[in-house]
């Protein structure tokens, strides 16, 4: 289904993650994490990054697997995104959901 975010005609799934990675922008992430309440830090975005790196490597996301990137903790990765980290994270970095979230 389409959705329009930040302005843009966005593909999702019924679960609002974003079928087409090539259509992200930090526009998009900004105007995801709004909708999600999440105000972007730096911290926020070492892990955006991150995750994306993953994904473009075809390495699958696991939350132990962040929590011992280097990039943060898995207490600091609960503070960051409380609610589903993993979920929040990938949506909002325009990922698929990974295989390890239910």
């Amino acid at each position: 289904m389409e959705k329009i975010i930040a302005g843009k005609p966005i593909m999702v799934n019924e679960e609002g993650f974003m079928i087409n990675f090539s259509e992200w922008d930090c526009d998009i992430c900004e105007e995801l994490a709004r909708e999600m309440e999440i105000d972007l830090t730096d911290r926020h975005w070492e892990l955006i990054n991150y995750v994306q790196g993953e994904y473009k490597n075809q390495s699958p996301l696991s939350i132990r697997k962040i929590g011992k990137s280097g990039v943060v903790d898995i207490k600091e990765f609960y503070q960051l995104f409380p609610n589903a980290p993993l979920k929040t994270v990938t949506k909002i970095s325009g990922v698929p959901k990974p295989a390890s979230c239910i």
